[in-house]
């Protein structure tokens, strides 16, 4: 019996067949770049195989490879990306790379345009697909330990369908090998009900792949099928086996819009329920999103429709209460997040509280225990810990020392129409309700601003500025006013005390 992978045990090559065209998906949009939340199906399965640590990861595309390319290049911590238009070109840092088939004609094919590129390796070429993305790491790591284990040359992982229509169907032997895969359409009725399906995921060494090129052409699709290498390496004797370790949810392939809602659910709740195992609470687990890069600490309670996207970070015993979406941002230990309020790409300090109806924009740094309330938007600022800007202002390019209050209404004027500058409140400062500070502008340690004020010069340390126009009360001008515009609401009495004066 042949066998070729003795001396391969350690080296692994990746390769994605990411070609399909997707054309049930009823979107213009590559298949693979469908997305599972916040990143392409096809970066979920490229982020699984990066868990394996392969020397190289081969992904196979079609004619919409530079968009597949820069949809991977934006992806949350994408790979440095090498690969050109009709063949391969090489970087510098990054073992990913595409190979362009530029006539679809199935797998058998796809996988055969990366000779070239995996001539010069020797080692286990692990075949995924693209529009698999729940197949995880811990899975794959398994499946290659027993290829390992068994010495084989060629490896499947397989799964129990519920219904197995569409799948290549597992055919074994007298010892309970695999012998060949017969596609659905091939299939014989005795056949079709076998329920042991192929999840297109295969461990092949690369001595194997030679074999390739006996794959014939299925005429009915005009195609190539991958599965059809099996029963010509069993019947040359090589050593193969099928792994029934795969569950149906994970090994799904998501080739339609209903698909991938499916797919949408149940990453959403494994992501949920890992996160529950270590300590976190959700009040209604079926309307939360996370993103897969979120990491959340323990004792922290998240309300429903809550949105965590990008690389964000929640800490330990915090309060995130519903409606509020947070994008790559800090939020660290205790802090209380009310409803209805947007953080993107800042950090938030322990025991600080933001809402409700909040927004903080990208590049802010809250300070600890300080209250960002109802009403208030900050951006590109640092707000220092118990600082207050409790309701109705605006905060942009400015920093804001400790123990500030703001009062209601404060706008920080940071732009003139050319450019933007910033604001600088010190320590112990006490801003009044409905200010206006014209940048660039300076308010010192401990000096307060009169309520009402349009503060356009520095405000030296401990003093009280106040920029106001004097209160002049005219007495009796709106009588007369009034009783011209509304007359029927003074009365007899009015027009008496009129004819009285005259």
């Amino acid at each position: 019996m042949k066998n070729v992978a003795d001396s391969n045990v350690l080296k692994l090559a990746v390769v994605i067949l990411a070609a399909g065209r997707g054309e049930r998906m009823g979107s213009p949009l590559p298949k693979v770049l469908h997305g599972i939340f916040d990143k392409p199906m096809l970066q979920c399965v490229i982020d699984s195989a990066s868990g394996l640590k392969p020397s190289k990861i081969v992904i196979v595309v079609g004619k919409n490879y530079g968009e597949i390319k820069d949809a991977i290049n934006k992806s949350p911590h994408p790979p440095f990306i090498k690969g050109g238009r009709g063949g391969i070109t090489k970087g510098k840092q990054s073992n990913l790379s595409f190979v362009i088939q530029k006539k679809p004609m199935g797998t058998g094919d796809a996988l055969s345009m990366t000779k070239t590129f995996l001539k010069d390796f020797r080692g286990t070429i692990l075949v995924l697909n693209g529009d698999v993305p729940l197949i995880t790491s811990e899975t794959l790591k398994k499946f290659l330990s027993l290829h390992r284990k068994g010495r084989n040359d060629i490896s499947l992982i397989s799964f129990a369908a519920t219904n197995p229509a569409s799948y290549g169907r597992i055919l074994r032997d007298r010892n309970s090998r695999i012998n060949s895969i017969v596609e659905d359409n091939d299939a014989t009725e005795a056949q079709r009900k076998i329920t042991e399906v192929n999840s297109g995921v295969y461990a092949i060494e690369s001595g194997v792949l030679s074999l390739l090129k006996e794959i014939p052409l299925n005429t009915a699709k005009g195609e190539y099928y991958l599965t059809d290498v099996i029963g010509i390496a069993g019947n040359k004797g090589y050593k193969m086996n099928a792994y029934c370790i795969g569950s149906e949810d994970e090994m799904m392939g998501v080739n339609t819009a209903s698909e991938l809602m499916k797919a949408r659910k149940i990453f959403r709740g494994r992501l949920a329920d890992a996160w529950i195992k270590k300590g976190v609470t959700f009040l209604d687990h079926d309307s939360i999103f996370i993103s897969g890069n979120v990491v959340i600490g323990k004792n922290t309670i998240i309300y429903p429709d809550v949105c965590l996207e990008g690389m964000t970070e929640i800490g330990s015993g915090c309060t995130i209460y519903p409606n509020v979406r947070i994008v790559d941002s800090v939020i660290k230990d205790g802090v209380v997040v009310k409803d209805s309020t947007v953080i993107e790409g800042s950090v938030i300090r322990a025991r600080a509280v933001v809402g409700p109806f909040a927004h903080i924009r990208p590049g802010c740094d809250i300070g600890s225990e300080a209250k960002i309330g109802n009403f208030v938007e900050i951006k590109k600022s640092v707000i220092g810990d118990r600082t207050k800007a409790s309701h109705l202002s605006y905060l942009g390019d400015a920093s804001i020392g400790k123990g500030v209050n703001i009062g209601a209404g404060t706008i920080t004027c940071n732009y003139d129409g050319k450019k933007k500058s910033r604001t600088t409140i010190e320590d112990g400062a006490f801003i009044g309700s409905d200010t206006q500070l014209i940048a660039p502008v300076k308010v010192g340690k401990g000096a307060y601003v009169g309520a009402g004020s349009t503060i356009t010069k520095c405000v030296p340390p401990m003093s009280l500025s106040v920029s106001r126009a004097d209160q002049k009360n005219i007495e009796g001008w709106a009588i007369k006013r009034q009783f011209k515009v509304h007359p029927d609401l003074f009365g007899t009495k009015f027009k008496v005390n009129k004819k009285k004066r005259k």
